[in-house]
């Protein structure tokens, strides 16, 4: 049966589904044989796969504003993520997706995490459930909101524990029906549901796994054991900002890193579980033809490869997303396009599909992946950062060049060494890399300039700028939540959160709190020595010290 009330208005609906933090390849249509991620192959199967797509800006924030927008950072300001007293707002003025298509007759719908800022400003969204990784305050989050309801409010660590463990594995404090990636499928479904194709639709469903924390629900959380290939090992030293990143991982053996990459594999086969369910509830309401599915990421993750982990760098892990299109009607099943395509190609190919005109004259440098089209899709450049510590890069069909503005270049050639593990310009390079490292420079010079903040590009050269000294760092993101609760006895109902920390890593025997910095991040959060030894104690106890 069919819902749609108005039958002449035959433009697709369109379903945005991103996770966060998703690598490429680490999905089963990408040529990872040891995943397990069946729904979203079979999106690939009757669609269209993207081989080299890329975040343009590998990091939350900014890659989302790109999305949302269409532009840069040279418009949207985030070269970076920006949070607490740096937090800055997306200018008002500049168009987003939802907005142009909610002003051409769409109902528009965003579930899960979308990271705007400000995080509640809905951006032309009719409809808006929100999930922040780390919410403000309770009432500012649906997810939230939602754990309350169903008696779970007294959660702190409703997302995982991030500080001490952020990236180490642990289990999910909630039963799996209630965890965060079961939420977006559901609250995803019943807004299908309540719709029902009445008028064309966007929804975009926003996964925050795998980012981490990786708090597996027990059921999921053995599946990749012994199952994954080792990290990949550089030969040349890294540049200066994956050294800074090195720290992040904080996991002190071996087997804490695998543990870590299998509990990351979980969590993708998790949310692919929960897009087989939305696929479902697209099919039993026979919109399953009539919508547009674009699947992708706002970024990868590195996941000790290199020695590194999270995103920020320019190495494929860190940068390079999955990018599948499904729409029967004018995609082919089972096509591979080995073209370059990023997250500012979006914009271009919503507005493409629903015949909406852009309401501004500002310097696209996406395109609709629906054509031909003009763009030059043999180059891919992305960007991140400011200052001493920003680079962009270049790549096209073999190598791939880096230029940071306070460090040396690189150069990788992406056919000969794909995990980029020598850098061809290491001790000055031969003449013959050299040659091509300097044709890539001149047409990322280019880039630059026409995209890239203003200032970067001085006389058709690269500004000079001091040489980046890193600053090692680990995670210390406690819940903010906690702080804003006012309401007599709110702050008393909740659970410790030293005993969520344990209940957390309790059947996870690689986590060692005496070797993973726990006691220096408690200490500078405020705790007691005789609390951090109480600790300590029952982390022995567990086996987890």
């Amino acid at each position: 049966m069919r819902y749609r009330v108005n039958q002449e208005d035959r433009r697709p609906n369109i379903l945005l589904i991103t996770c966060d933090q998703l690598r490429s390849d680490y999905l089963g249509c990408y040529g990872a044989d040891f995943m397990q991620t069946p729904n979203i192959d079979a999106l690939a199967a009757e669609g269209r796969v993207y081989e080299n797509a890329y975040s343009p800006n590998p990091v939350c924030i900014p890659a989302r504003h790109n999305l949302l927008t269409g532009l840069t950072d040279r418009h949207h300001g985030f070269d970076d993520n920006y949070f607490g007293d740096e937090a800055k707002p997306l200018p008002y003025y500049l168009p987003t997706f939802p907005q142009i298509l909610s002003d051409n007759g769409y109902d528009t719908c965003a579930v899960g995490k979308m990271h705007f800022q400000p995080e509640r400003r809905m951006n032309g969204f009719d409809h808006f459930f929100n999930m922040d990784e780390v919410p403000p305050d309770r009432e500012a989050d649906d997810y939230m909101l939602f754990l309350k309801e169903k008696g779970y409010g007294n959660l702190q660590s409703i997302n995982g524990v991030r500080h001490c463990l952020y990236m180490q594995p642990q289990r999910a404090l909630m039963p799996e029906e209630l965890h965060g990636s079961h939420w977006v499928a559901d609250r995803s479904i019943q807004y299908l549901d309540e719709q029902r194709g009445r008028r064309p639709f966007l929804l975009w469903t926003g996964f925050i796994h795998p980012h981490p924390p990786l708090h597996i629900p027990d059921e999921w959380a053995e599946m990749y054991k012994g199952k994954l290939p080792a990290p990949s090992v550089p030969k040349t030293p890294l540049g200066l900002l994956a050294e800074e990143n090195k720290t992040l991982g904080d996991l002190p053996t071996p087997e804490a890193v695998q543990r870590m990459r299998e509990m990351y594999a979980a969590a993708i086969s998790y949310v692919d579980f929960q897009v087989g369910r939305i696929v479902e509830k697209l099919k039993e309401l026979d919109l399953y033809d009539d919508t547009l599915i674009l699947f992708t990421s706002d970024h990868g993750e590195m996941l000790g490869d290199l020695g590194t982990y999270q995103k920020f760098l320019p190495y494929d892990p860190s940068c390079k997303i999955p990018f599948i299109v499904h729409w029967p009607k004018q995609v082919g099943a089972g096509e591979r396009d080995p073209r370059f395509v990023d997250l500012n190609d979006v914009l271009p190919t919503f507005l493409d599909a629903a015949g909406a005109e852009y309401p501004d004259v500002y310097d696209l440098p996406g395109e609709s992946v629906l054509g031909e089209g003009v763009k030059d899709r043999r180059y891919q450049y992305v960007e991140h950062q400011r200052d001493s510590k920003r680079w962009c890069m270049l790549r096209d069909e073999r190598y791939k060049y880096v230029y940071s503005y306070g460090d040396d270049e690189q150069l990788f050639d992406m056919v000969a060494d794909p995990q980029e593990t020598e850098n061809l310009l290491y001790g000055g390079g031969t003449p013959e890399m050299r040659a091509v490292a300097d044709r890539l420079r001149q047409r990322l010079i280019r880039y630059e300039a026409r995209y890239g903040l203003k200032g970067g590009i001085v006389n058709g050269d690269f500004e000079k700028r001091p040489r980046y000294q890193p600053i090692l760092y680990w995670e210390e993101n406690f819940p903010n939540f906690v702080k804003m609760l006012v309401k007599e006895g709110e702050k008393e109902a909740l659970n410790d959160m030293l005993d969520e920390v344990l209940w957390a890593i309790e059947k996870e025997p690689t986590v060692k709190l005496s070797l993973n910095h726990t006691r220096d991040i408690l200490q500078r959060a405020g705790y007691s020595e005789e609390r951090i030894d109480a600790l300590m104690e029952r982390a022995k106890e567990q086996g987890n010290y």
